[in-house]
């Protein structure tokens, strides 16, 4: 395998930062398209690309103009992208497919490149704990309360969406390692390895920290993407192992694992 597989979540374009605006972020996300593009083999997008997302039948949300181009003009190219949903926008009904033959999925995948298997997904709803967003994502899955959403006008439902959008990304975002034992995503790993021990990689999002951790079979590792509101990272499998990057840094390299 020549070319690199890439992994990266939690964009939430859309919204301005203490250091960059939203316009900011969004070229960012972009520049770095372009980078990977030059040797990419796959792109998987895992999820909360949007701050908040919703396909009404025949309008888009406003802005995103230049990610949209990019995303295009990289699946125009050849290069297939695979978009996952997220707790921000998990309401993506046909646009990417229809507009770019980019599929979507809503929950969790397995994929295998050179004998190594790997679990992909967003992470949102996974794992023991988090009981009041499992409920809420039942309502927000719901097709008739979807339905109700789209017949509010989009001035009052996206006001309406942007204000819990806020609110879930405050309590997603926390810059301390919990611990393997109060890590959702690494229990859920574990307990994924149980049913099949042949995967090597669970790679996911939702987290916000950049984490590579050895799962307990000592030859599996849970790793997480990080974001792009702060540490601006992402994983890279070169055919032999993977590694979480960092764009713009000094020498890319954060960790690795084998």
């Amino acid at each position: 395998m020549n070319k690199k597989i890439y992994f990266a979540a939690d964009f939430h374009l859309g919204i301005k930062t203490s250091h960059f605006s939203a316009l900011e972020r969004e070229k960012t996300v972009c520049a770095w398209l372009d980078i990977i593009a030059k040797d990419a083999k796959e792109i998987f997008l895992l999820g909360d690309l949007f701050d908040f997302w919703f396909e009404y039948k025949s309008v888009i949300p406003k802005g995103h103009s230049r990610f949209l181009g990019k995303l295009a003009e990289i699946a125009d190219s050849g290069i297939p992208i695979h978009i996952f949903t997220g707790n921000h926008d998990l309401w993506m009904f046909g646009y990417f497919q229809k507009e770019m033959g980019i599929p979507v999925y809503h929950s969790p995948i397995i994929r295998e490149w050179n004998g190594k298997k790997f679990m992909l997904g967003h992470g949102d709803g996974l794992g023991p704990g988090d009981y009041g967003y499992k409920r809420l994502k039942k309502l927000f899955t719901n097709p008739l309360a979807q339905w109700l959403f789209a017949g509010l006008h989009p001035n009052i439902g996206i006001k309406m969406a942007n204000y819990w959008s806020a609110k879930s990304r405050k309590k997603s975002v926390r810059e301390d390692f919990l611990g393997p034992e109060k890590e959702w995503l690494i229990q859920y790993s574990e307990e994924q390895l149980k049913q099949d021990e042949d995967i090597h990689y669970f790679i996911f999002g939702h987290r916000h920290l950049p984490i590579i951790h050895q799962l307990s079979n000592k030859k599996s590792s849970y790793i997480n993407v990080g974001d792009w509101l702060n540490h601006f990272t992402y994983a890279v499998f070169d055919g032999e192992k993977t590694k979480l990057e960092q764009y713009k840094s000094k020498n890319g390299l954060i960790i690795e694992s084998t």
